[in-house]
């Protein structure tokens, strides 16, 4: 058997029209062993390539036999809890790391990145927009935006309150996976598909986005855009934002080193390396006019910011008189507070 990339039980919510709306894996794997693949492709009716194989309760529960004869116990055991589900179930194997095709295959990649499997960029979402649907998520799941308002009135005629938290295509992550030793006090804010790095706290105002995140230890009062990766011991001060694949950086990836600051109402177009600082106020783009200053202040030379892109030890300021953008080397290292990031 041909090494898989990636395997998911699942079980999601449908349509009307049995078209799925979204997918919940409770452990996807990433590289699942030969003898697992062997277990599921003999069970159930798989052709080849990646597929997403929706099965009934009593499939589930042979293939819960098989996977626990094949040793994958944990998969096993979680076949058996599934088999028990009146809610529509999945089995989604993927050779390959080829474009989600599906619904359950998108959901899964997603999950691959919130349970930390797989780092932003690690794994391919092209046209991942054009596979999942708009969805209205609400206190009783998600529903069909043509089937919303029948559902609002069958709730009220029950003398209930259906809640519509948000109408995306995106469900927040924390309702699919909440990832250790991390504190998110407004969950809306974070996407399913965000790779959130332990140690990491993100505060009322930060956001991340799916295929964008922390890489570890890190403070997010800011902005995280879509493809936008930051680094070990870096703050995201409040209201920065950090310019993504999806809001105007084209194919540039930004990125945030290690130990660096963008301070508060700052923003990047750039890739930064470690130990940088932006002051705040500040906003980059690759095109911003840059003086660059000696470690004596004298201007060496006027460049665009995009000649910085990913160099570390850098400080980004405005000039109080002239207005001018300056960059000269930090002096100065950031260290988070410990104490504030032991999200244990």
């Amino acid at each position: 058997m041909t090494n898989f990339y990636s395997f998911g039980l699942g079980v999601g919510s449908q349509n009307s029209q049995q078209q799925w709306l979204d997918v919940f894996y409770s452990a996807p794997l990433l590289s699942p062993s030969a003898e697992l693949i062997d277990a599921v492709t003999s069970t159930v009716n798989y052709s080849g390539g990646n597929a997403a194989i929706e099965v009934d309760s009593q499939t589930m529960s042979k293939l819960a036999d098989a996977l626990n004869s094949a040793g994958a116990t944990e998969q096993g055991q979680l076949a058996s809890t599934l088999s028990n589900s009146d809610q529509p179930l999945v089995i989604t194997l993927l050779a390959t790391d080829d474009a989600p095709s599906s619904v359950p295959e998108g959901y899964l990649k997603l999950h691959l990145l919130s349970h930390r499997l797989v780092q932003p960029h690690g794994t391919n979402l092209t046209g991942l927009f054009g596979v999942l649907p708009n969805v209205a998520w609400t206190n009783q799941g998600a529903i069909d935006l043509a089937e919303l308002p029948q559902r609002q009135l069958e709730a009220r005629l029950k003398g209930e309150l259906l809640t519509v938290d948000c109408v995306d295509k995106f469900p927040k992550m924390t309702n699919y996976v909440v990832p250790t030793g991390v504190r998110i006090a407004h969950t809306a804010r974070v996407r399913l598909g965000a790779h959130i790095g332990e140690g990491t706290t993100i505060m009322h105002e930060g956001f991340v986005n799916f295929n964008a995140g922390t890489l570890g230890t890190s403070m997010i009062e800011g902005r995280i855009s879509a493809g936008v990766v930051v680094g070990e011991g870096s703050d995201l001060g409040g209201g920065s934002s950090t310019m993504g694949t999806l809001s105007g950086g084209g194919n540039i990836v930004i990125s945030v080193g290690k130990e660096s600051l963008l301070g508060a109402n700052s923003g990047i177009g750039i890739p930064l390396g470690d130990r940088c600082i932006v002051e705040s106020g500040l906003y980059i783009t690759a095109g911003t006019k840059v003086n660059l200053l000696a470690d004596n202040g004298e201007l060496v030379e006027e460049i665009k910011a995009r000649d910085l892109a990913g160099q570390s030890d850098l400080l980004f300021r405005r000039n109080s008189l002239s207005g001018a953008v300056e960059c000269l080397s930090n002096k100065s290292a950031i260290v988070l507070n410990e104490e504030l990031h032991a999200n244990n």
